[in-house]
């Protein structure tokens, strides 16, 4: 099986994870409506600019993954909606009840809520050991997000965090189904009209952002935690499958939690402890999963980006071997080995 979604799924999840506690430091100077806005508007202006780059020194690079098509316009609105806009809004505004740490974990729910959706509303195949590793990251954030040293339990922050994990699980589900596209325009689109949905609606409330170093800080955070972090997620996603992939991504909340113990004064205590052994033993049974039976591959004519391998076996006139993209045909095949639910292995399980 193929272990490089695995790397783009860790590295994605720490990025992501990470931005949690920083983003607590700049809500204290930024509104929540703006900061989120600032957020996407700086995945966009990083991705633009590394697309430039790209662009000028490998002119040919963008002809090696499709382009997003009419068809693939309701899954990105959908996603952008979702994911780009309420997600990070409701997420802000949470950031303003909820300490940094307990914040961080209850990211944690995300890899549920996209596990949960992917399998019933999308039909993915989750056994034992899935469901098995999303009990002991959900007892890892749950513990991790009871704060002890509090005396009373104030839902308002917790339940906007909630919202925001459940709209990124849709947002999650919804771009699965075009993952298979060029993520550096899925990312930019989705960055510049969240971005800009939020910051127009900001100004309309006549909310101040501060004109200072803040803003800086909240672009460059949103062009690692919101733009590289989300490209590697889409990768991820193509090889993985929407389920897997968001409980890998459950990995992110505990990065974010150790960072908010230095950068925000946090203390480690005994559930702290005790949800790291959880959330690391569900880790380790995603990893160590083994899904394999007989079954059939449909004859199929998409196109994505691909090589040479035992579900393209086809020739070029050019002699082409490297990953590229193009319109092409798969056979029908049945055979049985290992496989995720990824874009070739969607199918249904009795």
């Amino acid at each position: 099986m193929d272990k490089r979604p695995l790397f783009c799924i860790i590295f994605s999840a720490a990025l992501f994870g990470i931005s949690t506690p920083i983003a607590k430091l700049l809500v204290e100077d930024i509104p929540p409506l703006a900061l989120a806005g600032l957020l996407y508007l700086g995945a966009f202006l990083g991705l633009f600019t590394y697309t430039i780059i790209r662009r000028m020194h490998s002119p040919g690079h963008d002809e090696r993954e499709p382009p997003l098509e009419a068809g693939d316009l309701s899954w990105l609105a959908g996603a952008i909606l979702a994911g780009g806009i309420i997600a990070p809004v409701a997420l802000m505004y949470g950031l303003v009840f909820v300490s940094g740490f307990a914040s961080s974990l209850l990211l944690n729910l995300e890899g549920v809520a996209t596990a949960i959706i992917a399998v019933v509303v999308f039909k993915e195949h989750a056994g034992k050991r899935i469901w098995s590793a999303l009990l002991l990251m959900t007892l890892a954030g749950a513990s991790l997000s009871w704060d002890p040293s509090q005396g009373k339990l104030d839902l308002a922050g917790p339940l906007l965090i909630v919202l925001a994990m459940i709209c990124w699980g849709i947002d999650n589900n919804l771009t699965q189904h075009i993952s298979n596209k060029e993520p550096t325009q899925i990312v930019q689109l989705k960055g510049i009209i969240a971005g800009t949905a939020s910051l127009s609606l900001a100004a309309l409330l006549g909310l101040q952002v501060p004109l200072d170093a803040s803003i800086l800080y909240a672009l460059v955070l949103g062009s690692l935690s919101y733009g590289l972090s989300l490209i590697l997620f889409i990768k991820a996603l193509e090889g993985l499958g929407s389920s897997r992939t968001g409980s890998f991504f459950s990995f992110g909340p505990f990065i974010g939690a150790v960072v908010s113990i230095p950068l925000l004064g946090e203390t480690i205590t005994w559930h702290l402890i005790a949800a790291t052994i959880l959330m690391l033993l569900g880790v380790w049974m995603m990893i160590t999963e083994h899904h394999g039976h007989v079954h059939r591959h449909e004859h199929i004519v998409h196109t994505h980006m691909h090589e040479l391998d035992m579900h393209h076996q086809h020739t070029h006139p050019n002699g082409q071997k490297g990953p590229h993209a193009h319109v092409h045909a798969h056979e029908p095949m049945t055979h049985s080995h290992v496989h995720w639910p990824d874009q070739h292995h969607r199918h249904e399980h009795k």
